[in-house]
């Protein structure tokens, strides 16, 4: 039996809790006394503005109303950038409550506390806004580079053939189930309470603490369950500055929640890249060189992370899983009257894996091998690794070839014509693509945890990362549990709470299982060898050795539970665990799809991916966070886009009757299976899996229409419009 519970399906412990309705989100949360806020926002991208508030502040039941004024007043500071990449200027300040001039839509002028949530609407509406129009002219942030110019220059000038390719990434809206919602309260000595849902308590503290003018001790953040995150729960936002404000201002509890509208308007955004790409083969169809131009759109501001996804995130993986010498990829990053860009699940990965997908499955066409050969013939070898990528990254394993062909088997490849043959006598036409991607994951930074066990073997589980619906409860408990011989039931896993938790790097980038797992893995091991000189005293050894929950020698064994009431007193260890090194799991997708020619409409047909995220813990969640993730891979080929009127700036998708999201009917059956190369660098021999399902969808899906229509490239999203467009013109 593998260590840990690797290997072992179990099913979600958490579950019960939310199947049942017993699960607390933030919007489930009320205080004694709390009054409800009210965002008055921009109804123009780009203005400048007086704000008149007077009326509102006499309407019945309100008690405070917030401007840029009032905020300036109290000291308040604009929002935090995160990550600016080396040689960027200072980015635009980015206001809590913009005053005298708004940049995009839905951009907070003012913030109104009531004691009701009907008075804080109806007094909301009172509040006058002057808006004095000004145009909506995208302007240049910064431009980054990576990579050799001249020697890409070089590679392009001895290609035998250079493939071209102009691609759209859609902006894309995270659109979570739960929206976003905080409550704030005063505490004693001038402390500040904010529970809101987030993908990391220490985050949200940290980024917020100084825009507020405090210390981050000063503030608590407390985060129940969160319905998805995605990116957007990573970063601290407005709205959780107001409440905090308004909370100290009148002394009890405000809250806010988001509506639909207001969640589609202030909700970063993901993706928004615009792309040309060139690849230089030479005459057996090998790769020498990609070059890439990219225009990336930021919003209004630089959010959090805005400024990572499409330069070191993003950019540094755009070789893919090839052999390509040269390399120079181009950033130019823009400013456009939107609501600011952040990450979103993937977060850059997803960019260079459609591009480099989207471009190899054209060198193809354009060369005459096929979408397998071709890529078969640049894959990195598996007697490379360790290999330095051009992109600044250092792969430690893969076996490419190895996971394509078991994709290719299990989605029946060779079986694809007599398919096709079918769908065209129903007068359809189908079309198979696939897309092979790999992501950088888990990063170095580190997790801290404190795991205590009782005598009577109940433990609790202090953990730095936050679960969004990926089954944390769950996964950290089955590794306690499995090891020691615990009982899962008697496990306790603690999150999202600063009071108990000192430090913690939160959920994003795949990293829990990494850098959480490795912790709680070291955290074991160090109860094993504290209690074995106990455990061989028992046995009458030398040394006891420990294998699946026992310690055992030549004469017997016993338990660690056993040894434990032995002991007599609780186990407890705080540690940090940093991983040496990134990881990055990778795997192929298999698209098939058929499409209806008097409509447009596109039916995934038959969906298979094979993925290598190195040692399984869970195979059962394995699959879970996979096919999630395979579906809003899914929505952004075919359905996703985040539109703005190209002249005004007006937002043009603010609900779900205008931003089409995929739906179970949309969704086949996908069969899911893995391939286990472990990974060198981590102990646990693990690798991530948190985003792969939507790296490797969409450009898999886009592969398979454009050879279902024949046509060398179609951009995102496919909608039946997009795709009887085509199919009107190839035809006429």
């Amino acid at each position: 039996m593998k260590r840990f519970g690797f290997g072992q399906s179990r099913t979600r412990v958490e579950d019960q809790r939310f199947l049942t309705g017993r699960g607390r989100y933030g919007d489930d949360i009320n205080l004694t006394g709390q009054s409800y806020g009210m965002v008055v926002r921009s109804l123009l991208p780009h203005a400048d503005v007086t704000v008149d508030a007077a009326a509102a502040r006499e309407m019945p039941g309100v008690l405070l109303v917030l401007t840029h004024a009032e905020m300036a007043e109290q000291g308040v500071g604009p929002m935090v950038c995160g990550f600016l990449p080396e040689g960027a200027p200072p980015p635009p300040p980015r206001p809590v409550i913009a005053g005298p001039r708004v940049r995009h839509a839905g951009e907070p002028v003012a913030f109104v506390v009531a004691e009701t949530l009907a008075q804080a609407q109806d007094a909301a509406e009172a509040v006058l806004v002057d808006y004095h129009p000004l145009p909506a002219t995208p302007h240049d942030a910064f431009v980054w580079e990576m990579g050799d110019a001249p020697q890409v220059a070089e590679a392009l000038a001895r290609a035998a053939r250079v493939v071209e390719l102009d691609l759209v990434n859609n902006r894309l809206a995270p659109t979570a189930m739960e929206p976003r919602a905080c409550l704030a309260r005063p505490l004693e000595g001038g402390r500040l309470e904010l529970i809101s849902g987030s993908q990391g308590v220490h985050e949200i503290r940290d980024r917020l603490a100084p825009v507020l003018g405090i210390a981050p001790e000063s503030l608590d953040v407390i985060t129940p369950d969160v319905g998805g995150g995605f990116g957007l729960k990573i970063s601290p936002f407005a709205e959780q500055a107001m409440a905090l404000v308004a909370a100290r201002i009148l002394d009890r509890p405000v809250k806010w929640t988001a509506d639909r509208t207001e969640s589609f308007l202030t909700d970063t955004h993901g993706r928004g890249h615009v792309s040309s790409a060139r690849l230089a083969l030479d005459a057996d169809g090998k790769f020498l060189g990609l070059q890439v131009e990219t225009v990336a759109d930021l919003g209004a501001y630089i959010s959090n992370y805005g400024a990572f996804v499409p330069t070191l995130a993003g950019t540094g993986m755009l070789t893919g899983v090839y052999h390509i010498p040269a390399f120079h990829a181009r950033v130019r990053c823009i400013h456009t009257h939107s609501t600011p860009v952040d990450a979103y699940r993937g977060a850059g990965r997803p960019e260079a894996a459609y591009l480099i997908e989207r471009l190899v499955d054209a060198a193809a066409r354009d060369s005459g091998l096929s979408p397998v050969e071709i890529r078969k013939r640049n894959f990195i070898p598996p007697d490379a690794f360790p290999y330095a990528t051009p992109g600044r990254h250092t792969y430690d394993s893969g076996e490419f070839a190895l996971v394509m062909d078991r994709a290719l088997e299990r989605s029946d490849w060779a079986g694809f014509e007599t398919r096709r043959t079918e769908s065209e006598d129903r007068g359809k036409r189908r079309g198979i693509g696939l897309a092979y991607y790999i992501e950088i994951c888990g990063g170095t930074s580190g997790e801290d945890v404190t795991l205590t066990i009782a005598p009577d073997g109940t433990a609790e589980i202090l953990v730095g990362t936050q679960s969004t619906g990926q089954g944390h409860e769950t996964a950290y408990a089955q590794m306690v549990a499995a090891e020691l011989g615990l009982e899962m039931a008697n496990i306790r896993v603690v999150q999202g709470d600063t009071r108990r938790i000192a430090d913690g790097g939160g959920t994003g980038g795949s990293r829990s299982l990494s850098q959480q797992g490795g912790a709680i893995a070291s955290a074991v091991e160090s109860f094993i060898e504290h209690l074995r000189p106990v455990a061989s005293r028992l046995l009458q050894s030398e040394r006891a050795e420990f294998e699946s929950g026992h310690y055992r020698s030549a004469g017997g064994s016993v338990t660690f539970t056993q040894v434990l009431a032995e002991a007599g007193t609780p186990l407890s260890a705080s540690l940090r665990f940093k991983p040496p090194a990134s990881t990055f799991p990778n795997g192929c997708h298999v698209c098939e799809v058929e499409v209806d020619p008097d409509t447009g409409e596109t039916e995934i047909a038959r969906y298979t991916i094979v993925d290598d995220v190195g040692t399984v813990l869970n195979p059962l969640l394995l699959k879970g966070q996979i096919v999630g993730g395979a579906v809003q891979g899914i929505g952004q080929a075919l359905l996703e886009h985040a539109v703005y009127d190209p002249e005004s700036a007006q937002p043009l998708t603010s609900s779900l009757i205008d931003y089409a999201l995929p739906r179970a009917a949309h969704i086949p059956d996908i069969d899911f299976s893995t391939v286990e190369v472990p990974c060198r660098t981590h102990p646990l021999g693990l690798k991530g899996a948190g985003e792969a399902g939507t790296i490797g969808a969409a450009p898999a899906v886009i592969n398979a229409l454009c050879n279902a229509l024949d046509i060398r490239h179609m951009d995102m999203p496919a909608t039946p419009l997009a795709v009887w467009t085509i199919l009107a013109g190839t035809c006429a």
